[in-house]
């Protein structure tokens, strides 16, 4: 059975930020679903998708509790779209979790509520084929604000949930006597107790085709990036194979099938950039390679942010190579996805390690050319040697990426390797400026942010938030941005006042120290670097700072063609603060003006 399921289902796609948004269809940004969506996801590959859908708005009130019949037909249609394309198909009641949680305080009317739902929603669907259409019972259960906390009466109401759902179904007659069924830990978490509770209650329910469901979303600091978790280190590997393992032993080895209803990373909420690009490739290549070795077939959360749904184009095409390919081979990786050259620097020849994963290297590309072994790389075992000749070839002018070096296996998906021209990157002194419009002033010179620490000078005591950890949360405390660094406006107001030294650190290695002087609700910025007298010619392209390598592919980008300079105080809407001029006068008419432009804000579709 585990097999069968996991043949089935995997790899999956959710129809995230849908049907599952508190408005209407599209309230959550995302466009009206079409037929031709649900038959681009399976052209692409996908084998099952989950439709989450919230019904709480579109019920009326007891004591029918009646659910919008318009609504419901509409749920009817795409669900035939996906039937009709091939897919397997799974339904849910998922932001009801939020009138769920009131379980402990209104019990009666929680449970009345859900019964109604499941009552229409199976009568409904009672005619649909019952291995291709499958009801999941609740979406991420909890009855907590903490989604850590375990409590017996948080178990009991779930079991209630779990075979209320269960009992309602089974007795709807129907191709629901038989229907797959899928049942959710607390929270939809892996951990030990949490599994073992659901597998007594399908223990105790004794039907063969139900299956439990869980959400992974890999280790926590490495999903977010925090506490200096920047790469995809042994930590993070081993909390996937312990995971998976654990739900693979509670269940799958005891014949009962399991489908990871969501998988993917929780930095995605605020930008797909969250996570340095080489790392999340790597992420996504064992976590998809290790939950085939264990049958648990994954469905990737995408809550738009992935596949464009107007022009049907992935936002990461090398993500979504890794994530397909997996399905027949492992994809290679690399050590790193970057070879940083510094400017003065002697160009020598670059080493790279390769997890080749069982494949061979087959041949290396830059742009239509391929590169000579012996002359332009060389391989040793699994080290990817690339010659300092083309390394000099392809290094000259502006600073930023050179080259993308496409490596071709004998199976899986390209691992992209960029070779990058950087210089020390500058961080300027910022005058004094209210918390919601201070950011520090910086020119990357093609380097590229990695992370941020924060502690108080005058005793090294780590700030807020998240104290435990001196390094700050990426695109949510700071982020990247063209020629700054922007700092969250909570983040300064929850700093004691006083001096807050700030190590910034580069994926070039470079580390620089800057301080913050906080007085009330205004902070000013100190660089602890000396300026150079005047600005250099060989500026970054796109000076960003950004951890990502999207776009960086292109035809221009790869030979290094020329792009626009940096652009004049009346395009960038902030600080350019670059053209330094001699006396401090010049500079702080300069800074002020330029500030004066205002700033520009950055939408993100999240996973409510």
């Amino acid at each position: 059975m585990p097999q069968r399921i996991f043949e089935a289902i995997h790899i999956g796609w959710n129809l995230g930020n849908t049907f599952d948004a508190t408005g209407d269809e599209t309230s959550w940004g995302n466009p009206v679903t079409t037929k031709e969506l649900i038959q681009e996801i399976a052209k692409h590959g996908f084998k099952s998708i989950r439709i989450p859908i919230t019904w709480r708005h579109r019920m009326g009130d007891a004591p029918d509790y009646k659910i919008d019949e318009v609504f419901l037909q509409r749920i009817h249609e795409v669900v035939d779209w996906a039937l009709e394309t091939g897919f397997y198909v799974i339904i849910n009641m998922h932001h009801d979790s939020s009138w769920v949680f009131n379980m402990k305080t209104d019990y009666d009317e929680v449970l009345k509520r859900f019964k109604a739902a499941w009552k229409q929603i199976s009568a409904s669907f009672k005619d649909y084929p019952p291995d291709r259409l499958m009801f999941e019972s609740i979406n991420e259960p909890r009855f907590s604000d903490d989604w850590n906390e375990d409590k017996p009466e948080y178990f009991e109401m779930l079991r209630v949930l779990n075979t209320t759902f269960y009992q309602i179904v089974r007795g709807s007659g129907g191709n629901n006597t038989t229907r797959y069924l899928l049942l959710p830990t607390l929270t939809c978490s892996a951990s030990p107790n949490r599994l073992k509770e659901l597998y007594n209650t399908i223990v105790e329910l004794n039907d063969k085709n139900l299956i439990a469901t869980v959400h992974y979303y890999g280790y926590w600091p490495f999903s977010v990036n925090i506490a200096g978790v920047t790469t995809f280190d042994e930590t993070t590997k081993n909390d996937i194979i312990n995971t998976f393992n654990r739900i693979y032993d509670t269940f799958v080895a005891n014949g009962i099938p399991v489908i990871i209803g969501e998988f993917g990373l929780l930095g995605f909420d605020t930008s797909l950039d969250t996570i340095q690009q080489g790392e999340k490739i790597k992420y996504f290549e064992f976590i998809t390679y290790y939950a085939k070795e264990k049958k648990l077939p994954l469905m990737w959360w995408d809550n738009g942010q992935h596949f464009d749904r107007v022009n049907f184009k992935w936002s990461d095409p090398q993500l979504y190579e890794v994530i397909i390919n997996s399905v027949k081979a492992r994809s290679s990786t690399g050590q790193t996805d970057s070879i940083y050259i510094k400017k003065n620097s002697p160009i020598e020849d670059v080493e790279v390690r390769l997890n080749l994963n069982g494949n061979e290297l087959v041949e290396v590309k830059y742009g239509e050319d391929t590169l000579v072994k012996g002359k332009d790389y060389d391989l040793s075992d699994d080290k990817l040697i690339i010659k300092a000749d083309f390394l000099r070839q392809v290094i000259s002018g502006e600073f930023g990426v050179k080259a993308v070096l496409s490596c071709r296996f004998s199976a899986g998906a390209e691992w992209k390797l960029n070779v990058i021209y950087y210089d020390t990157p500058i961080l300027r002194d910022m005058i004094e400026e209210r918390v919601d419009n201070f950011f520090i002033p910086v020119t990357y010179n093609g380097a590229q942010l990695k992370a941020l620490e924060a502690v108080y000078k005058k005793n090294g005591r780590n700030t807020p938030p998240n104290d435990w950890t001196s390094f700050k949360q990426y695109y949510v405390d700071f982020k990247p941005s063209t020629y700054r660094i922007e700092l969250s406006s909570d983040f300064l107001r929850g700093l004691e006042d006083g001096e807050i030294l700030l190590k910034v650190h580069f994926w070039s290695g470079e580390k620089i120290e800057y301080t913050l002087v906080k007085n009330g609700n205004k902070v000013r910025g100190i660089s602890s670097q000396e300026m150079p007298d005047s600005p250099q010619n060989d500026q970054p392209v796109d000076d960003t700072g950004d951890n990502g390598d999207e776009g960086m592919d292109t035809p221009n980008q790869e030979q290094g063609t020329k792009q626009p300079s940096e652009p004049s105080s009346s395009h960038t809407k902030g600080i350019t603060g670059y053209m330094i001029a001699g006396t401090i006068i010049i500079v702080a008419v300069a800074l002020i003006g330029a500030y004066a432009f205002g700033r520009v804000g950055h939408k993100h579709q999240t996973k409510q």
